[in-house]
C-alpha cells in the first residue's frame, strides 16, 4: 500500500474558542481546500498521522481556517500546531504537462547526458535562488541546482532525470 501523503497546509493557531484552527496553505492552490472533506493530520516530530474528518472550511486572507470533527475547543485546537494537513498521494491535483510535485522525483534515478550513474534524489532542499535537488549515491550527497541549463530531462514514468552537470559540479 503506498502511503505517501501529500502536504497542503501547516496548522498555525486555534481560531475562536470553538476549535476552528488557521492553517497556514502550503500549496500554490489553497483553494485546493474547499470541497476536500477528508485529511490526514502528520505530526512529523513524532511520526503520527491521524485520520480527521474536514467540517469546515472558509478563507480568511492567505489563512484558511478549518473546522476538524472532534476538535471543539480552543485547547484541543491547540494541540494540533506544527501539525501538517495532509491528503493520500492519489488526491493531489493533476498538474498540467511538464510540471511535477517535488515528491515525484523523489527515488528517481540521475543521469549524466552521456550515461553516467550520479545516483538517485533523495529528497528536495528549497533555496532562494532554485530548488536543489539531493542526490546520493552510497554514501554521498551531492546538490544538483534544478535549473533548466543543468536538467535536460525528467521521465516520471521511467524513474530517471537526465542532467549536463557544469564542470566541477559532480566532483563537489
Amino acid at each position: 500500500m503506498n502511503d505517501r501523503l501529500v502536504v497542503i497546509g501547516e496548522i498555525a493557531r486555534p481560531h475562536g474558542l470553538r476549535g476552528e484552527i488557521r492553517v497556514t496553505p502550503l500549496t500554490d492552490r489553497p483553494e485546493r481546500f474547499e470541497g476536500v472533506t477528508e485529511c490526514v493530520l502528520w505530526d512529523r516530530a513524532h511520526d503520527t498521522r491521524e485520520p480527521r474528518r474536514i467540517t469546515g472550511v472558509r478563507r480568511q486572507g492567505a489563512a484558511v481556517l478549518l473546522s476538524l470533527a472532534g476538535c471543539e475547543t480552543v485547547e484541543a485546537a491547540g494541540a494540533l500546531i506544527g501539525c501538517l494537513v495532509a491528503l493520500p498521494e492519489a488526491e493531489a491535483m493533476p498538474l498540467p504537462p511538464g510540471h511535477f510535485y517535488p515528491w515525484q522525483l523523489e527515488g528517481c534515478r540521475v543521469l549524466t547526458e552521456d550515461g553516467r550513474e550520479v545516483g538517485r534524489v533523495l529528497r528536495i532542499e528549497q533555496s532562494p535562488a532554485q530548488d536543489l535537488w539531493v542526490v546520493i549515491d552510497g554514501a554521498r550527497e551531492r546538490l544538483i541546482p534544478a535549473v533548466a541549463e543543468i536538467v535536460l530531462e525528467v521521465d516520471l514514468s521511467g524513474g530517471r532525470v537526465v542532467i549536463r552537470p557544469p564542470d566541477g559540479l559532480l566532483d563537489l
